[in-house]
């Protein structure tokens, strides 16, 4: 699964850190997410999108093997 949290993050200029503390996780959590290392639940997903003002599938979307 791919996702562009870091471009996300970006446009509204802000740390992992402060995503991480903005949906209750920690930093390394963002870090592995970002690099593609960590699928995140339903519902982290859906916070992490929350977060942004974007639907989900706008965060993430699957790689041709999915």
């Amino acid at each position: 699964m791919k996702n562009n949290i870091r471009v996300e993050r970006a446009i509204k200029n802000i740390t992992q850190a402060e995503l991480a503390e903005l949906i209750g996780v920690s930093r390394q959590t963002i870090n592995t997410i970002e690099s593609n290392r960590y699928v995140p639940s339903t519902v982290l997903a859906l916070k992490i999108a929350r977060v942004f003002g974007k639907p989900v599938e706008e965060i993430f979307s699957l790689d041709e093997e999915d």
